[in-house]
């Protein structure tokens, strides 16, 4: 592939003067919309092949405003501890995401497992996991209790299972006009395993009231501004959501402590749904008569329009609705985006497929920009809630620039879309098609 100072003239030579589509300064972090669909004129062929360095074989069938997935490459050095090679976002709180290609383990290694924080953690320094209690109460529980981590373990069945946890803002960035918040692209997923007890064994222990309707948390990490008055986030789920097999208080990821930027020592995890749910730092857990009314549960934040509205609309918020089971969706996690490849080998493609509360009944791949589908091979999960891998090996028909589409289909029949899908204000639920770049030789 080109460096940086040749892929920046063929973005000029594409734009003209152009004072937005020419600002060079983000779309290398993967964090601009116009990385992944702007607004190219199809008299830009010329220059966009010539900016990819080479013919596009399949570019009458390119839709039109796409942008190369080559030029959404990033190669930014940066550190956070006990992590490796995710992409800082915020730093205040601390959001980071992890690029595509560091997500092709079937279990996602903690290192990879990206940061969503709404606050600020409690200092490392202050947790003692011997000390550290949860409290179960709320208006519909019927004999309050207060547990320690080894209580817990010792009170009730332990039970592993790999879950899905994916932010409801991942692929925020391609919405336009741009939504607020974290500009996540694609990397606001993971796929550990997580040891714990059922959160319905512990609410069972403690009592659920007949009007109880919700089940929610409260946290050990503070808001962002400081004030102690004022809680970071406090979210929850239905009590049928609450109440499934998988629905954890774990204390542990991927066999080990989970780690301290995901919640240590304890947390509370709900797989399929915006992550968001799953609260970390586990400190207190309510059951209520009533849907849940902490921090960030009001719309609009995790929350939707309930009907479609034109791009740039302002909801009233009781027009909003709750985000619930996550959309299905797919990714590329091998190879690498802008890899240079061989014509006379295939090329062995693989990935992940999730779809909320739901299975993935298959997915598909294309390298003409969607005219034609080729199935790939899907994986039964390992449990409900994970997500599923799937391969594929693809042949180019000659040399030059293409790009691989994956698109995945859940088991009620759902696709992911090939473009963005309805804009809200809030840039939640982005399911579009991945993609990458190869260059044929």
């Amino acid at each position: 592939m080109t460096n940086k100072t040749s892929k920046t003239r063929g973005l000029h030579e594409l734009y003209g003067e152009d004072p937005v589509a020419a600002d060079l300064t983000l779309w290398d972090r993967e964090v601009n919309p116009l990385t992944r669909r702007g607004f190219l004129k199809r008299s830009s062929l010329l220059a966009m092949a010539a900016a990819v360095g080479g013919s596009i074989p399949f570019a009458a069938n390119m839709p039109g405003g796409l942008i190369p997935a080559a030029m959404a490459q990033s190669d930014e050095p940066f550190a956070i501890p006990g992590k490796d090679g995710l992409l800082v976002l915020n730093d205040r709180p601390l959001n980071a995401e992890t690029p595509p290609y560091l997500l092709d383990d079937d279990i996602t290694p903690a290192k990879y497992m990206f940061v969503r924080n709404n606050g600020n953690p409690p200092p490392q320094d202050t947790i003692d996991p011997t000390t550290w209690r949860i409290d179960v109460g709320g208006e519909s529980c019927e004999n309050p209790q207060s547990f320690t981590i080894a209580e817990l373990k010792e009170k009730f069945a332990h039970h592993t299972y790999q879950l899905t946890v994916e932010c409801g803002g991942n692929g925020r960035s391609e919405f336009v006009p741009a939504a607020s918040g974290n500009q996540w692209t694609t990397g606001a997923v993971a796929c550990p395993s997580f040891t714990g007890a059922r959160l319905r064994d512990v609410l069972e222990a403690c009592g659920i009231a007949g009007d109880a309707v919700y089940v929610a948390y409260y946290g050990a990490d503070a808001h962002a501004s400081g004030d102690p008055s004022r809680e970071s986030i406090s979210r929850g789920v239905p009590m049928e959501k609450a109440l499934e097999d998988e629905s954890l208080i774990a204390w542990a990821m991927n066999g080990e402590d989970i780690p301290y930027l995901n919640g240590y020592p304890l947390r509370m995890v709900c797989g399929g749904w915006p992550g968001s749910v799953s609260g970390k730092w586990l400190k207190k857990i309510v059951i209520r008569n009533q849907k849940h009314d902490g921090n960030k549960m009001a719309a609009p934040s995790y929350s939707v329009p309930k009907q479609p509205v034109a791009p740039g609309t302002e909801v009233p918020k009781q027009d909003f609705e709750t985000i619930h089971s996550m959309p299905v969706k797919s990714l590329v996690t091998f190879p690498r985006t802008g890899i240079t490849h061989q014509q006379n080998e295939p090329l062995a493609v693989r990935g992940h497929a999730w779809a909320g509360d739901l299975s993935v009944h298959s997915v598909q791949v294309s390298i003409d920009f969607g005219a034609t589908w080729q199935e790939a091979e899907l994986r039964k999960a390992p449990n409900r809630l994970a997500w599923q891998r799937w391969t594929s090996d693809i042949s180019f028909p000659e040399p030059g620039y293409y790009e691989v589409w994956a698109r995945a289909t859940d088991s009620e029949g759902r696709s992911q879309p090939m473009v963005v899908p309805g804009w809200n204000p809030k840039g939640y639920l982005n399911n579009a098609c991945h993609r990458i770049a190869v260059q044929v030789a």
